[in-house]
Parts: C-alpha cells; structure tokens; sequence
C-alpha cells in the first residue's frame, strides 16, 4: 500500500506531509500514486511508540489477555513495539517458548513484539536460563520480572553472562524480606488496617545492583522505579559513570498511596503507590534525565483476580491505552518536560538500551507511526479499551493525547480518523 497523509504537524519537523510505499517512509509522490490519502485533520504525527516493559500473558494466561488482544491494545494506545515480560506458562526461558511468543505476535499483526527472556530457569533464581539460545530465537533482554534476583552472586552470573552476548539484564529491586505489604508502609496503610511494604525493599536492592554494575564494568537496568531514594542513588551512580539505565510508569507520577483509602484494588501494584514525595521526585527524575523510560508494566488481570479482599487482589493494572496521554497530559501540558522528551521516554531512549532500531521516520526507515489529538480533552473510558483487563485506576479521566491513527510497518493497526 502506499499512504499520504496530509493535514498533519510532523515530529521533529517543517513537514506537513509523510509518505508511505509498502513498509518504508518514502520521498514525495503524486497524490494520484497514492491508495489513499489520509486527512489528518492537523493533528501530531509521532515516531511509533516503544514499551520495553509489557504482560501479554501468552501462552499460559489467556483468559487475562492473549498476544493479539494486547498488541491490539498497543497499537490504539500508540505503541508499535512492545516486550513483553517472561513470566508466562510456561515461563519464556527457552527458544521453543520465544519462537512461539514471535509466531503469534506475527499472526496477530498488530505490533512488533521483542520478547525478554527470563533470566533464570523457571524464574527460579538456582540455574541460569538458555540465554544464549533465547537470544538466537529473538529475545533483546532478560529478567526475572516481577520475582527480584534475590542472590547477588546469582545477580552477578546473569550480569556477566548476558554482557557475553551483548543483551541487558533488567530486574525488578524488591527485597522481598521487607516487601511483603499489600501498599505503601506509611500513614495511609496505618490509618487503614493494611500491612506496608517499606520503601526501603525496593532501595536495599537497587544499590546492590548499582555496585554490581560498577564492580562489573557492565550494564544494569532497573525496572518501575517508584522512590526518592532510589532516583537519588541512580542519578548518583549515572554522574560516576555507571552503566545504569531506569524507567518508571505513569501511575509512580499521577497516582498516591492515598488513592488506595477507599481500598479499591484498581489502585495496588507493586511496587505500591508511594507518598507525594516519591511522586515529585520520581517527576524531578524525569526532567533531570535520571529516568530514561516511561513504560506501561501494562499488568492485565481478570475481573475475579481483582474483585476480592485488598491484600489477596492480584498486582497491577492495565496501560498501554492510557500511558501516552497520561504522559502528555501529567508532564508535557504541566510544564514539567517537553514533547520531545516525552518521545525520548516512550520511544527512542528504549529502543537505545534494547537496540532496537526504532523511532527513525526519514525516507527508508521502517514506517511505524502514531497519530495523537494534542490539542482536544477527551475521556478515558474502560469500556472501550481493546485489552481483555478492565482493571485501570484511571476510567472516567480527562487527558489529552488520544491515539488517531497507528501504522506499523506501513499498515494500519488501529484508525480513529474518519
């Protein structure tokens, strides 16, 4: 197919045009070359968006979500690239599973999808996994995901071990001796009746993980980081020249453990919502350049799973359709960053640290692009998501930046535009 799309302010540009022949960006072309032309109707066209962080539950969960239900959801939240996390089942620790996550997501069609393998067999934390076959087969990175490496000298074979073939070890800091609470341990869970999980279970372990990138001379990179403390010792190892890389999600800068009150489990994720304090330094982390990455941790759960007692509810929500917008919104239309940092959170800075080769939108680059509404407030509703999960804190919200068009790979995988 070929594309024009007219009417448009271009990323990083003069242009009020992009073309499109089959999978690339193209040079100018008559109109009348064109399949269609596509009127913009003077909205923003963006590079593809990046999720280096994302649950799509297959194989083994697909009541909770299914690859092509979440990459469908990916695609109207903006993104045409996502990773999803390892802990599937069975868990994605070898190249059967990885080549198995990768011929689905090609049916689907939806997204490019770059599977992390897991870091050690079963997530277990006793054997590593086949890192180097996984990495044959597709994997970009590994992780244990929501289960901490809680062995340093284990923390210690997989850092050097996936230094050998070039691919980073993303870990999720927690140590589970003092994170065992169902929130954040402070006034709010006092005040309430439910057990905290401490602050500093998180720190304890992304300072063990910073002196083993710096010991190592290798890279590191923490996932969800969601306190002051730990933003203060990643923005100090990365002046001292550590290999340390970080991201955050949208909930660690919009949302409070106050939000928890009326216990609905909407709002309990792990790490657990934090204090107004966190949340200003997780948004002071995000200006500075000490957080590279805004990701989703996009966590889908069945209704069942989150319909009980607040400490027996599952962990996380849903948010590849609403991390954009609560982006452009929270950070961009409040002041705190611009509009190409925000781009560098949620697509180029991920690409970078997973090597994935994407963002580029000149004559020959792969053509994934997103189209967002920047200037008109709209409702964020639940019902109308595509995911499977319905579990998102933020139905009924006012934003700005709702997804119009998304093309990956010069196809359309998700239109608003009429």
């Amino acid at each position: 197919m070929k594309y024009i799309l007219t009417n448009c302010k271009v990323f990083g540009s003069e242009k009020t045009k992009i073309y499109i022949d089959g999978e690339k960006f193209a040079d100018p072309f008559p109109e009348d070359q064109a399949d269609e032309v596509i009127d913009c109707k003077g909205n923003t066209v963006l590079p593809g968006l990046v999720d280096m962080h994302v649950h799509l539950r297959e194989p083994g969960y697909e009541y909770r979500e299914t690859i092509a239900t979440g990459t469908a959801a990916a695609a109207r939240g903006g993104f045409t690239a996502v990773c999803p996390m390892p802990n599937t089942h069975p868990v994605c620790d070898n190249a059967a599973v990885v080549s198995g996550i990768l011929k689905k997501a090609r049916e689907a069609g939806n997204c490019r999808v770059y599977p992390i393998g897991a870091a050690t067999k079963e997530i277990g934390d006793t054997e590593l996994a086949e890192i180097g076959l996984m990495k044959e087969a597709g994997i970009v990175a590994v992780s244990d995901d929501g289960n901490p490496i809680p062995n340093a000298g284990m923390m210690r074979k997989v850092l050097e071990y996936s230094s050998d073939f070039d691919i980073p070890v993303l870990n999720h800091c927690e140590d589970r001796s003092l994170g065992i609470g169902a929130m954040n341990e402070g006034e709010v869970s006092t005040s309430i009746g439910i057990r905290g999980c401490s602050t500093a279970a998180e720190d304890i372990m992304i300072a063990r993980d910073i002196i083993l990138a710096e010991y190592l001379g290798v890279p590191v990179h923490i996932c969800h980081v969601s306190t002051k403390d730990g933003i203060r010792m990643i923005r100090d190892a990365k002046a001292r020249g550590v290999k340390v890389t970080c991201e955050t999600c949208p909930h660690y800068f919009t949302l409070t453990d106050a939000c928890c009150e009326n216990y609905d489990t909407n709002f309990k994720m792990h790490p657990p919502l934090r204090t107004q304090e966190h949340v200003d330094a997780i948004i002071e982390g995000i200006k500075d350049g000490t957080v590279d990455c805004i990701v989703t941790d996009h966590a889908p759960h069945h209704q069942d799973e989150k319909e009980v007692e607040f400490s027996h509810a599952n962990n996380g929500i849903v948010g590849l359709e609403s991390s954009f917008a609560l982006g452009y919104t929270y950070l961009v239309k409040a002041g705190h960053i611009t509009l190409q940092r925000l781009i560098e959170l949620m697509c180029f800075n991920p690409s970078k640290i997973l090597k994935l080769g994407r963002g580029g939108m000149e004559t020959g680059d792969d053509a994934d692009l997103t189209v967002m509404d920047l200037d008109n407030e709209f409702t964020f509703e639940k019902d109308k998501m595509l995911t499977k999960g319905r579990n998102t804190p933020y139905d009924g919200w006012k934003l700005y930046g709702e997804t119009q068009l998304t093309i990956m790979g010069g196809k359309k995988t998700y239109e608003k535009l009429c």
